[in-house]
């Protein structure tokens, strides 16, 4: 890995970000089915839910904007496209499904948005853009899942719209380990700032590590 690392250090990668000014949180996918190693979970989403609910406690307490996802098809799946016709038990998860709901640990409270989507960017056909933007957002503070599908193709697109990524890397997960890492990796190489829980809690309230 430090062999690899070397070779993104010299082509100039990995430069951070830093957190801007106005922070929002984006919580993508938490839903029943991605908790279920049966329908679309496994691995390590489940701890990673159980971490959010710390960041979502410090993003309240700060007031943070905060966002939610769900992948949501018509019952009879005419609106289905390419994503769902390569993995077609997407369409499993209509509006009434309970796969499609958000799991209570992480549930929306009062002022918060639920942006539905179709496909693996949760800016891809919703309003997140336009709501990020009238809030004057700057930096978007990333959990969900999966790591390696939505999480990923939301972050490349918050960098394509300019603000700051930051991935909340306990705070994120996927249904094998394998893909998790690498796009971990990845996404802080290119996209993203990589930050944990309790660095990002350091970093907003100016308390260095004991």
């Amino acid at each position: 890995m430090e062999g690899e690392l070397d070779i993104y250090r010299q082509q100039g990668f990995a430069t951070p970000l830093g957190l801007g000014q106005a922070p929002a949180v984006l919580v993508i996918d938490f839903v029943h089915g991605f908790t279920d190693p049966a329908h679309f979970g496994g691995g390590n989403i489940g701890e990673a839910i159980g971490r959010t609910v710390e960041l979502l406690a410090l993003a309240r307490a700060r007031g943070w904007p905060v966002a939610h996802t769900r992948v949501v098809y018509a019952d009879d799946g005419s609106d289905g496209g390419a994503f769902a016709m390569k993995v077609p038990a997407l369409l499993t998860l209509t509006e009434t499904s309970p796969l499609s709901q958000i799991v209570p640990e992480v549930a929306p409270v009062k002022g918060e948005t639920v942006f539905r989507k179709r496909h693996a960017s949760a800016f891809f056909g919703t309003d997140l853009g336009a709501w990020l933007s009238f809030r004057r957002i700057d930096t978007l503070l990333v959990a969900g899942c999966t790591t390696s599908g939505c999480v990923r193709a939301s972050v490349i697109d918050a960098s394509a719209n300019n603000m700051r990524p930051v991935v909340v890397t306990d705070c994120v997960g996927d249904r094998a380990i394998g893909p998790h890492e690498a796009n971990l990796f990845d996404m802080g190489q290119k996209y993203a700032d990589l930050m944990s829980l309790e660095e990002l809690r350091r970093a907003v309230t100016g308390n260095a590590p004991a």
